[in-house]
């Protein structure tokens, strides 16, 4: 389905603002580098440092501001609160340190209950989850191993389907939006967690499948134009997908949105990273696989032909 109509051979110059572009994306990528060393890392979930997470049922509402009140008055002001399910389930998921001084199973519960009995009468612990260090350490391994796993299939489809420049070209492309969407979570101090490892995953594949379809355009188009620039193919090629790329976001980012609206607190953060990530990821396929593609042919063109006649 077209809605974006051009002439034959006419094109969007996108190549053009590839420098505007590259700036961007450095200010971006060197903003969360720097929000990562100020904050000393990430803000991780109880998945990856280790903690209790407890779902806790009272008979109405709860009041999340009161509740974080009623634990820094007990000294405990790093514990996370958020709504657990829907809102007429009146239940809250809390997050504890691995070093909370409630403690774990019997004394835990009792602890809870004089902290929050005299407020809030005939509350159930519904359940308790306890991660050790040394499970979010291995977490932690294991995520970033399911990531480097994903590039390194990426990489080894697209050199297989198309060549090395492209298969290095998409890599980058991945790598930029893994780096922004972590950036983003350090700079809004969002909790790093296993949900949000899933996410990135998604958008990694979400993102793939963007930078495929313009270059399996651009491989077309190489062998119809001939004595086009390579410049001129790329932008011909990102033009002639540019109906079925804003389609496919936008209708994608219509049910993101959902979530992240009315998904509750639980995959708040998970709905986010997509939404971020189908944005920066629409993005790098335009302005950066398809600009590295560019200098990759030009570097070294293939065959010994040359780069205006090369693939991207």
């Amino acid at each position: 389905m077209q809605f974006i109509n051009f002439k034959e051979g006419q094109f969007i110059n996108f190549l053009g603002y590839r420098r505007i572009a590259a700036i961007i994306s450095a200010v971006l990528i060197l903003a969360g580098v720097v929000s990562i060393a100020l904050h000393k890392g990430l803000k991780y979930g109880i998945d990856f440092r280790g903690g209790t997470n407890v779902q806790i049922q009272f008979t109405s509402q709860p009041d999340l501001d009161q509740l974080r009140k009623l634990f820094a008055e007990h000294d405990m002001k790093n514990v996370v609160l958020q709504t657990f399910g829907d809102v007429t389930d009146q239940e809250i998921l809390l997050g504890l340190p691995i070093d909370s001084p409630l403690g774990t199973g019997e004394h835990l519960t009792a602890e809870l209950g004089k902290i929050l009995e005299p407020q809030h009468q005939k509350l159930e612990i519904r359940r308790i989850e306890s991660i050790g260090p040394k499970v979010g350490d291995e977490l932690k391994i294991s995520a970033v191993q399911a990531i480097l796993i994903a590039l390194g299939l990426v990489l080894l489809y697209i050199t297989i389907r198309f060549q090395w420049r492209q298969g290095i070209s998409a890599i980058v492309a991945l790598v930029h939006d893994v780096l922004i969407i972590v950036g983003i979570f350090s700079i809004l101090e969002k909790e790093f967690s296993l949900t949000v490892v899933a996410a990135l995953l998604t958008v990694v594949g979400y993102s793939l499948n963007d930078t495929i379809v313009v270059f399996d355009r651009i491989r077309e188009n190489l062998g119809k134009y001939r004595k086009k620039s390579i410049e001129e193919t790329i932008n011909l090629s990102i033009t002639e997908t540019l109906s079925r790329t804003l389609i496919t976001s936008g209708t994608t980012l219509l049910v993101v949105l959902a979530l992240f609206i009315l998904g509750g607190e639980i995959i708040h953060d998970f709905a986010f990273a997509l939404l971020v990530g189908i944005l920066i990821g629409t993005y790098s396929s335009i302005y950066v696989a398809s600009p590295v593609a560019v200098l990759l042919t030009k570097l070294v063109p293939r065959g010994g032909t040359s780069a205006a006649t090369s693939s991207a």
